[in-house]
């Protein structure tokens, strides 16, 4: 009866396995942010544990596919009661040494709480699959892969949207524990399926034809790109283009679905996205180097689609280039190999050798050079005109982006991209051909003045983002820039210098309340300011005051104080402090009552430090803060309504708060002032009172905090974004807007 059961048992086995080990991801993530903080460079670290287990997984199910079946089983079950022992899963109650590094201690938090879990779950997909080729009645086990990546699709999005929202980290938790306690008796009626003449033999050693050392490097480029492109492509649209809530699940969703389709029995699907490969890689390749701020959701859409139908045209081509079932194993082991190879490359070599994100141009390059591809041409072009096509098309690329003479206008630049692209038509099925003329139509949209900053401007990268500062003369200022987002303005003009600019004006919600600082507690305030930026709010020190910066970027730091490039910390206080790391961790590691008054400005557009405004951070401010210390906290946002956490933990754990919203006039403006939104809270309602009346002829405009019926706030234990987006209806003018 099993056995004419076994498609099904095994279908469902690959599919929970999957789901489970992308529900393991975002969850653990979400359980060790408060420990970890929300440092990048950790989570980078963190995505290498991944996909090392996941490659370990891959390596032990190819190592006991060479046992016999019913060894194969018992080992595995074995393992899987064993690994049982890390249940609940979570990571404990260990907490970041003051003197540990974040990027080092965190692979090894990952590992020694969900380390063993992660290896024997990531062990599924190839191992199911080979116990189910064993008989060979039951057809090709291949596509069974293409059901694995369906469950990792429903893992990934059901944790923003389903689990999230509804449960808290323990029920989680216990969730995951049913889910993996289902798998292992999935596994075990698997097992009972396997043919008896078969499940005491050793498998035989010649299989079908062994894969040659060519073939296995094949495997390799063929998964590595993708998955690099996918880290990539998530960075360029979250840096460059638009930054969304949750736009980091599309890159990845596309990604897992891309498997779905490239590896179904039914090749229909795959066959077109195969064929249209090339062609998308012309029109939404080349616009590689373009940051797509003027028409984001529309360059945002070419982005994906480049993605999803690269990655299905790669993943068809491997999964023709698939071995007999005897070599399975060895097969997805290259795959996993592939996969951490395309993260090592965007997330560590890629910062420390590239001052842009040049990752993404080279990994679009490299598919031109891997797609599938047909010649349109049915006669071969010679080589010394394949030559001088390529050579005219980069001279065009040139002229169409640098426009080095003035006949050349934006039609003319746009004429000669089009024409290198009729060249790049010319050479599809000649991969080193297309691909050149692809890389020059690239630099012909943006690619060869990003080559010129590179060698000109003052641009810095870390794990953190790619920093540019440039200046602008209408009005004299200088800026700096992450991606396409300014992060901090500093006027030029003489006698201007040290006036705080974009949202930190003397009139918006923190002007006010650091102006009336002495007010509160006289000539030697405390004050601190988590995020540092160019620096601006220094310009309200005073002498006597004591000031603290809480700064989680090195890099930040260097350029805030080096005054060739922003002067407001050496003008204004040359003495301040400033602590690196996440500054949760080093909030709740200060002396109570040591801040007088405390300003949280971590937010970067729409991405936002959840662990930074959840009851427990608030409790650690609180905490830091004297009995009648104030607290700023700055939560302008494009895309998220903020208020309802804060007017939920006022009300909770009494809070006393204020909303100051702020709209500069025109003349401000002129002066790189912008619109913010700053809400103060106050364990003292005198303190708020106070604040208000220091405001002068402004203190109506402190007004209530408004809550959001049914929302209770954040927790370290419970957060969502979802019940916090904005009106998708305000979005819809701004994509009418963008399109060409």
């Amino acid at each position: 009866m099993l056995s004419r059961a076994a498609r099904p048992l095994f279908l469902l086995a690959i599919l929970t396995g999957s789901f489970l080990l992308f529900l393991t991801q975002p969850m653990i993530a979400r359980m060790a942010l408060p420990r970890l903080g929300g440092a990048p460079a950790v989570w980078n670290s963190a995505m290498l544990v991944y996909q090392a287990l996941l490659l370990g997984g891959y390596a032990y199910a190819h190592y006991i596919s060479r046992l016999a079946p019913r060894r194969q089983a018992g080992l595995h079950l074995v393992l899987f009661a064993l690994a049982a022992l890390w249940l609940p899963i979570g990571v404990g109650d260990r907490v970041l040494p003051a003197d540990a590094a974040p990027a080092l201690w965190a692979p090894w938090l990952l590992l020694s709480s969900i380390g063993p879990l992660f290896f024997i779950v990531s062990a599924q997909a190839p191992l199911m699959q080979r116990w189910y080729a064993l008989d060979p009645a039951r057809g090709d086990p291949y596509p069974l892969y293409a059901a694995s990546n369906l469950g990792s699709f429903a893992g990934l999005l059901s944790y923003p949207l389903l689990v999230e929202p509804v449960l808290t980290l323990d029920q989680q938790s216990l969730l995951w524990s049913a889910g993996y306690a289902l798998l292992v008796l999935l596994v075990g009626l698997c097992a009972l399926t396997i043919p008896a003449h078969v499940v005491e033999a050793t498998p035989a050693a010649d299989e079908g034809e062994a894969p040659t050392v060519r073939q296995i490097l094949c495997w390799i480029a063929l998964s590595a790109v993708p998955s690099g492109l996918m880290l990539s492509t998530t960075t360029h649209l979250t840096t460059d283009i638009v930054a969304l809530p949750l736009l980091w699940v599309v890159p990845l969703g596309l990604y897992l679905l891309s498997f779905v389709i490239a590896f179904a029995a039914r090749r229909r699907a795959a066959d077109v996205f195969v064929t249209i490969g090339p062609f998308v890689l012309l029109i939404a390749g080349g616009f590689a180097f373009s940051g797509g701020s003027r028409s984001p959701f529309f360059t945002a859409t070419l982005g994906l689609a480049l993605l999803f139908t690269t990655a299905v045209a790669l993943h068809s081509a491997l999964y023709r280039a698939r071995p007999s079932a005897g070599h399975l194993t060895s097969y997805y082991l290259a795959m996993a190999l592939g996969g951490v190879l395309g993260g090592l490359f965007c997330a560590l070599v890629a910062p420390a050798v590239f001052d842009w994100a040049y990752e993404h141009p080279l990994l679009i390059l490299a598919a031109a050079w891997l797609v599938p591809q047909r010649r349109l041409l049915p006669w071969e072009v010679p080589l010394w005109a394949t030559l001088s096509l390529i050579g005219l098309a980069f001279v065009l690329s040139f002229a169409a982006d640098m426009k080095p003479w003035a006949w050349i206008d934006s039609t003319a630049a746009l004429m000669m991209s089009i024409a290198i692209s009729l060249t790049a038509l010319l050479f599809i099925g000649r991969r080193g051909a297309f691909a050149a003329c692809l890389a020059a139509l690239m630099l012909s949209y943006g690619g060869w003045r990003t080559l010129e900053e590179s060698r000109v401007a003052d641009r810095t990268r870390s794990y953190f983002g790619v920093y540019t500062i440039s200046t602008r003369s209408n009005p004299p200022s200088r800026l700096l820039t992450h991606g396409t987002t300014l992060h901090g303005v500093q006027n030029l003009t003489p006698g201007q210098e040290t006036e705080p600019t974009s949202y930190y004006s003397r009139h918006s919600g923190i002007g006010h309340a650091m102006t009336s600082l002495g007010i509160f507690h006289g000539d030697h305030p405390k004050v601190g300011v988590v995020g540092l930026g160019t620096g601006t709010l220094s310009c309200y020190a005073q002498p006597g005051q004591e000031w603290r910066f809480f700064e989680i970027d090195p890099a930040i730091v260097a350029i805030a104080r080096d005054p060739r490039r922003f002067s407001f910390l050496s003008r204004c206080a040359p003495g301040a402090k400033v602590v690196l790391g996440d500054a949760r961790l080093s909030l709740a590691r200060a002396a109570p009552g040591s801040l007088d008054m405390l300003a949280i400005d971590a937010f970067s557009s729409d991405a936002v430090p959840m662990h930074l405004l959840t009851r427990e951070a608030l409790a650690v401010y609180r905490r830091a803060l004297a009995p009648t210390g104030l607290l700023l906290i700055h939560i302008s946002n494009r895309y998220l309504d903020l208020e309802p956490v804060l007017a939920a933990a006022a009300k909770r754990d009494g809070w006393y708060g204020r909303v100051y919203d702020y709209v500069p006039s025109g003349e401000e403006q002129g002066r790189n002032v912008t619109m913010s939104v700053w809400v103060a809270l106050a364990p003292d309602p005198d303190t708020i009172l106070t604040l208000q009346i220091a405001s002068g002829e402004d203190a109506h405009q402190w007004r209530p905090l408004i809550a959001r019926n049914g929302f209770e706030g954040w927790s370290d234990d419970h957060a969502s974004i979802l019940p916090l987006l904005e009106d998708w209806s305000n979005w819809v003018p701004d994509v009418i807007r963008d399109m060409p």
